[in-house]
């Protein structure tokens, strides 16, 4: 999730930088806001793993 997020920033980012237009944030603010969303995910941060939906469901059998 945290990966799309990342995508969109860094769209959006790169939709300014061609419109050459400013919303009140730097491109470079919204660049580094991107890659702390992708250094997140790289870390783990933000994804589902089956063993952790596992343990808060139920099990059946």
């Amino acid at each position: 999730m945290l990966a799309i997020a990342a995508a969109i920033v860094f769209g959006i980012a790169f939709l300014l930088d061609l419109l050459n237009a400013s919303i009140g944030i730097s491109l470079t603010a919204l660049i580094a806001l991107g890659l702390c969303l992708l250094a997140l995910h790289q870390a783990g941060i933000g994804t589902a793993s089956v063993s952790s939906w596992r343990r808060g469901g139920r099990v059946r059998r």
